[in-house]
């Protein structure tokens, strides 16, 4: 059969640098880090001490006080950027078939601070099981999904992704899948998480896996730079409005982007740990490009996984250049987490967002924190990294790369509408 083209038409976005696209895009284009001192709660007694939190989030504009209540934060935020993405993609919802618009929807972990928040109550009481009413819908990560629908009337297939980093590339390929095969005309699709919390913090502490840079917060998710200690746990939200092309173009929508392919892999190597050889890295990349009938030499910009960890960052490298070949030092490379953190189940989306918006305009954001003469032997650094500004290009074809604990890794890629 014939597959249909994708295209993103609508954007919304609720990150550390920006409660919406616009703010968003401005201050990642700026360099700007989101990392500051944690005032969800007194991380006092955590090692680390800092975070990427969203900044004056308030969901009254979109939810009633108890609406609100009924929801955790990472379902309040995924509504919220899918508010901003419909409106961004100007749909008359009287003149769509509903039935005809789905949700694909990704979190890593939903609802943690309910989970946290019902058991204190719980060890409170002495142990009497007396559980908030809405606990177990708050909890579920089905319930971003849940709630898109729900509040916007989508009646279409309508499903909750978790694949812990890969999260929501994952829910965006299935997305981009079932509008290709004729499932759906239309796909709100993204992720959500908010795991800026004691468990969260303190979990990933005892994994070792976060900065304890506590001294310089804004300085510290710091990918591909020898001082690199750990990820900055990051929290926030992305939509992309995928839409079948005839279906755009027959109501004059204005089009970001086509996303032309997408992959996905497992490295089967260990449970949090990235296989050093890189080859499920290398799998995915190169059945991403196959996927979109593409070639290395066509793409212009990479945005990686770039957690800032030790190992990953250097494996993820390795991969694009086995995959790239000589093409990798022509590419711009950059990791976009050295200023949102890492937003786990939302990372893909956000990253994706990105990828879109530097097609549109022409420029690649910038990997911030990065000192000039700090090193590693491990990392090539005749790659463009693209350190610490902005770079301006035309950016004609973007890969996204992201890669979760589990070994899953996921690729997305996208280009310029062509008529």
């Amino acid at each position: 059969m014939e597959l249909r083209r994708v295209v993103v038409t609508g954007l919304g976005a609720l990150t550390p640098l920006g409660n919406t696209v616009p703010e968003t895009w401005e201050n990642m284009i700026a360099g700007k880090s989101g990392a500051a001192p944690i005032t969800h709660f007194d991380a006092s007694l955590c090692k680390t001490q800092f975070a990427c939190e969203v900044k004056d989030f308030d969901p009254s504009p979109i939810l009633d006080r108890k609406e609100a209540r009924k929801l955790d934060r990472f379902a309040q935020m995924a509504v919220w950027v899918t508010k901003e993405a419909l409106e961004d993609a100007h749909m008359d919802m009287d003149k769509e078939d509903k039935e005809r618009i789905g949700v694909v929807w990704g979190s890593g972990m939903g609802g943690l601070q309910t989970l946290e928040d019902n058991l204190y109550d719980f060890a409170r009481r002495g142990g009497a099981p007396m559980f908030n009413p809405f606990f177990i819908p708050k909890v579920i990560i089905s319930m971003g999904a849940g709630q898109i629908s729900l509040m916007f009337g989508l009646k279409g297939p309508s499903f909750g992704v978790t694949s812990a980093c890969a999260t929501s590339s994952h829910a965006l390929s299935q997305a981009y899948d079932m509008i290709r095969l004729g499932k759906a005309d239309v796909i709100v699709s993204g992720g959500s998480d908010a795991n800026v919390t004691i468990a969260g913090i303190g979990g990933f502490n005892s994994m070792h896996a976060i900065s304890t840079r506590n001294d310089s917060p804004e300085t510290a998710s710091r990918p591909f730079s020898k001082s690199r200690d750990g990820f900055v746990m990051g929290e926030g939200a992305a939509c992309l409005i995928l839409e079948e092309y005839e279906h755009a173009k027959a109501r004059g929508a204005k089009i970001y982007a086509e996303m032309v392919g997408s992959a996905m892999t497992s490295d089967a190597y260990h449970m949090t740990a990235p296989d050093p050889s890189g080859a499920g890295v290398i799998r995915v990349m190169r059945d991403a490009l196959r996927d979109g009938g593409l070639k290395p030499e066509d793409v212009d910009y990479i945005n990686t996984h770039g957690t800032s960890t030790p190992l990953g960052d250097v494996a993820e490298l390795h991969a694009i250049q086995e995959v790239f070949g000589e093409h990798a030092y022509k590419l711009n490379i950059d990791s976009t987490k050295s200023m949102t953190g890492h937003l786990l189940g939302a990372a893909g989306a956000v990253e994706a967002l990105a990828c879109v918006l530097s097609i549109r305009d022409g420029i690649v954001p910038p990997t911030i924190n990065h000192e000039e003469g700090d090193e590693d032997e491990n990392i090539d650094y005749r790659l463009n990294l693209t350190f610490n500004k902005a770079q301006k290009r035309d950016v004609r074809c973007a890969m996204s790369n992201t890669f979760g604990f589990g070994g899953h890794n996921a690729t997305l890629v996208f280009k310029k509408c062509e008529d």
